[in-house]
């Protein structure tokens, strides 16, 4: 069987963590921050966890599975 492709724009958005999950950054943090309270431009900023329900479509893009 041919190898499976990692798709470019996955492996620059996503990271594994050491237990096997992945990582990802939250949306919305780009551009017309003026009008975002401080609040919610700093919670926008940590890394978040993918969700369960999506975690396998993500590891295809990324050529894991």
């Amino acid at each position: 069987m041919p190898k499976i492709k990692t798709n470019s724009g996955s492996k620059k958005r996503f990271a594994l963590t050491g237990t096997g999950k992945i990582k990802r950054k939250h949306a919305f943090k780009s551009h017309i921050l003026t009008k975002k309270s401080t609040k919610r431009k700093r919670n926008l900023t940590r890394t978040g966890l993918v969700d369960k329900s999506d975690m396998n479509n993500i590891r295809l893009l990324l050529g894991m599975k």
